[in-house]
């Protein structure tokens, strides 16, 4: 029995007709890639049910799910099962000479990489693909999380590339088909924002928003992360179990450290360049060897810059479950505050012009980390301050804005006991008037010119005696 055709499917009209153009060039191999909750079976069901697809094989149309498969044999059974051959003990020669003798046959091995990801059944499942390849009536389509395509396959040309996020628009959709549309347009592109239009994601809160509402939703979120929508039992209703299944694949497992730099990731929105994972001098062994693996099982991708990122759902996972230690995040405190540092010397000198492109590039990464600092304290909390002072500095300057961390580190002047340190804050915040207010803007003054009294700057003493209330 076919499963049934998909009775939302929005985003995928390009890839569709690039897999009905190669099905009109004649019996192609095709696979569907992509990180878990993409949406590759429902892409794949509907090309099962089109209408094209059913008059060209009518009943000779098969989907073999592979879930609980567990090595060729197995899935040769579940072959001859869908195709109704009576059972055997290996029902490998049965099913290809069942297939190479009769009519023109399309089959669909969903969710293939449970069989291909064992390095022990790689090879035979390899070879058994092989074979079905080679039945020239034989239209194959498979789909598979992560980026490659399994090997000994001659794969139809142009490949189909591994399905990314959908766009706003086919999002929207989406989610207005499952909640209704009766939710607030902004309060609906703010759910969307925590989904990266990654389709399993914008399911599970849709359901969720119908019931409760955006407002709700969006609260529960702030405390519960990927949890709120990870209360079902299997891949398709639990974001966190399809989030786990890529961890656990044996691409990921067997280059050390890859969860590592993943975890190091969750924190980055902005992602990182390969020049900042080479030089930054994290403790990750063989870094480029660890993208691979993100890479190939889907986890993590390139954007138009090159630079290396991972969705949302899978930042907010890891960030909840795995969190990148102390020892990780400190190499990349040292690179931003050295960047803020050569900023702030050479201000608008052409030497500054890579230092501002890079912090530009990290803008929302050297937050978190800063951020990150404040709160767990994984790095000195008078550099975070300097830090926090430097980059507050460049967002006003180049960005014509203060960061929320000026607001944060200023709580902190109170406890402040170095001279020096508190000066540079105050001379900061009195620097952002422009865009802040501040309270009791004469007790700062004078907190300032107290705390001069510890140290020779003459520059700053001018200017604070100088400052009108």
């Amino acid at each position: 029995m076919l499963p049934a055709e998909p009775k939302i499917f929005h985003g995928r009209d390009s890839e569709l007709a690039d897999i009905l153009k190669l099905f009109n060039q004649g019996t192609p191999r095709i696979a569907i890639l992509g990180a878990g909750g993409m949406g590759k079976t429902s892409l794949a069901r509907t090309v099962l049910h089109h209408e094209e697809i059913t008059t060209k094989y009518h009943g000779n149309r098969f989907f073999v799910t592979c879930d609980t498969a567990s090595g060729k044999a197995k899935l040769a059974s579940l072959i001859g099962a869908h195709l109704g051959l009576k059972p055997g003990k290996d029902m490998t020669q049965a099913v290809l000479w069942h297939l190479s003798s009769g009519p023109a046959n399309f089959l669909i091995l969903d969710n293939l990489e449970t069989l291909w990801e064992p390095v022990e059944s790689r090879n035979e499942i390899e070879e058994f693909l092989s074979l079905l390849t080679g039945i020239a009536s034989l239209a194959l389509v498979i789909t598979m999380r992560g980026a490659e395509r399994p090997a000994k396959v001659q794969w139809t040309r142009p490949f189909l590339l591994p399905l990314q996020p959908l766009a706003q628009d086919a999002a929207r959709k989406m989610f207005i088909d499952i909640a209704d549309d009766r939710h607030l347009m902004k309060e609906v592109d703010e759910v969307l924002c925590l989904t990266d239009n990654m389709p399993l994601s914008i399911s599970l809160l849709a359901h969720l928003v119908d019931m409760e509402g955006c407002s709700e939703v969006l609260s529960r979120w702030k405390t519960e992360k990927t949890s709120l929508i990870s209360e079902g039992y299997d891949r398709r209703s639990n974001l966190e179990l399809s989030i786990s299944l890529s961890l656990a694949s044996p691409r990921i497992t067997s280059v050390p450290n890859s969860q590592d730099l993943l975890a190091l990731l969750s924190m980055l929105p902005d992602g990182l360049s390969d020049v900042e994972l080479k030089q930054t001098k994290f403790p990750i062994k063989d870094i480029l060897g660890c993208k691979i693996a993100l890479l190939r099982t889907a986890l993590a991708y390139t954007d138009d810059h090159k630079r290396l990122k991972v969705l949302v759902p899978v930042r907010e996972y890891m960030g909840r479950l795995f969190p990148p230690t102390a020892q990780m995040i400190r190499p990349l405190f040292k690179h931003f505050c050295e960047l803020l540092k050569l900023y702030v010397v050479y201000g608008g000198k052409t030497s500054a012009a890579s230092s501002v492109h890079q912090i530009s590039s990290n803008f929302t990464n050297i937050e978190n980390i800063l951020q990150h600092g404040l709160l767990h304290g994984h790095s000195d909390t008078t550099d975070n301050i300097y830090c926090a002072c430097d980059f507050n500095k460049f967002s006003r300057l180049i960005r014509y804005r203060v960061t929320p961390l000026l607001e944060e580190v200023t709580y902190l002047l109170p406890s402040l006991w170095d001279h020096q340190l508190k000066v540079h804050l105050i001379c900061e915040l009195f620097q952002s008037l422009k865009y802040r207010s501040i309270s009791h803007p004469e007790t700062l003054m004078a907190q300032a010119l107290d705390h001069l009294k510890h140290f020779d700057n003459p520059d700053l003493e001018c200017m604070f005696s100088a400052q009108p209330v």
